[in-house]
């Protein structure tokens, strides 16, 4: 008598080939699961690394190429033969302001997260960093570039870059608070918008909020240690008591520094116009910079300054001119940052990290 072995009902659902043969049910689930992957992906996600990261500053020169197309070369080359002596020595004291102030927002982040940063290895880490943001696609890599060599020097990487995303976001966030305080006040071609932006932003901070507070209690653990990581960042570096005022401080500056260059950018470039009318144009091309698809900081930036000056009732080739002047002057700041990039003298000294 042949002994029957009961099958249970899992496996009696499997396919006769697939539970007979393990070895080839393996190889066929593991094929079918790719393709299931494969075919579950979005269609940018199946880009390759090195093709994404052309896209970007593709997109950058093909606005550029567009508004060379529709204002043509000539006002732009006018406005970069009209930078003078002045011009740059104004960029020049107005870039070491700024950069002084980004470095020490740095230092106050980094030092709530638990990395010493001393201020002076801060400031030449930051000149770098604004040459190579000036030099290369994508307007970040400078900012890469620091992040992970202060996390190598001080011994901790991921605290090294999570130092310099916050201290980064803290500067985005003030930027943005100021953009929507003036676009509010003064006249814009986005005036009548607004509102309706800031209730947009007060509905992601609610959700952001709601969802720091229910993560925790109910999504997946994968999501638990991330988000506390987040918030002890957010509690010791950018809002304890000895900080964030420094830091508020810091990014007002920054802004303020901006502004003043694109307004020596403005001026040199012919913009007559009254200050009241130039700032809200200037900070919508400031916030355009924040779009990563650019080759250098040109692109989108050029592109909302031709149509905000448009807009406003003055012309799209100055606002071009304006924002080409403006890269240029930053560009010119920025070359002591090359200097530091050639000597390759300046390291964070090794800090002992302490256990937050």
């Amino acid at each position: 008598m042949r002994t029957v072995t009961a099958l249970s009902p899992a496996a009696a659902t499997l396919p006769a080939p697939l539970f007979a043969t393990p070895g080839v049910a393996s190889t066929r689930v593991a094929a079918r699961a790719r393709v299931v992957v494969a075919s579950s992906k979005r269609p940018w996600d199946r880009v390759t690394p090195a093709v994404r990261a052309w896209v970007r500053p593709l997109v950058g020169l093909a606005i550029l190429g567009l508004l060379v197309w529709r204002v043509g070369a000539g006002p732009i080359l006018a406005g970069l033969r009209l930078i003078d002596g002045e011009a740059l020595a104004l960029a020049l004291a107005i870039g070491a302001l700024t950069t002084i102030c980004c470095a020490w927002r740095w230092c106050l982040v980094a030092g709530g997260l638990g990395v010493r940063l001393p201020l002076r290895s801060a400031i030449a880490h930051c000149y770098r960093a604004v040459f190579l943001n000036s030099t290369l696609p994508g307007g970040v890599l400078g900012d890469v570039h620091r992040a992970v060599r202060h996390g190598r020097d001080a011994g901790d990487v991921r605290r090294g870059i999570r130092a310099v995303v916050w201290e980064r976001t803290a500067g985005q966030l003030v930027q943005l608070v100021v953009a929507l305080v003036v676009l509010l006040a003064l006249p814009s071609p986005v005036r009548s918008y607004v509102p309706a932006l800031l209730a947009v932003a007060v509905a992601a901070g609610l959700a952001v909020v709601l969802l720091a507070w229910a993560l925790p209690r109910h999504g997946p653990a994968r999501w638990i240690g991330a988000l506390r990581t987040a918030r002890a960042d957010i509690r010791d570096g950018l809002l304890a008591r000895r900080n964030w005022a420094g830091i508020v401080l810091a990014s007002l500056v920054v802004v303020a520094g901006h502004l003043a260059t694109f307004l020596v950018a403005a001026r040199t470039a012919g913009a007559t116009a009254p200050l009241s009318r130039l700032v809200p144009l200037m900070l919508l091309a400031l916030l355009a910079m924040g779009v990563p698809a650019n080759v250098g900081g040109f692109g989108p930036r050029e592109g909302v300054a031709a149509w905000a000056f448009g807009a406003a009732g003055l012309t799209a080739t100055q606002g071009v001119a304006t924002a080409v002047v403006y890269g240029a002057l930053v560009l010119v700041a920025s070359l002591p940052g090359a200097a530091v990039l050639l000597a390759r003298r300046v390291r964070v000294p090794a800090a002992a990290v302490r256990q937050v």
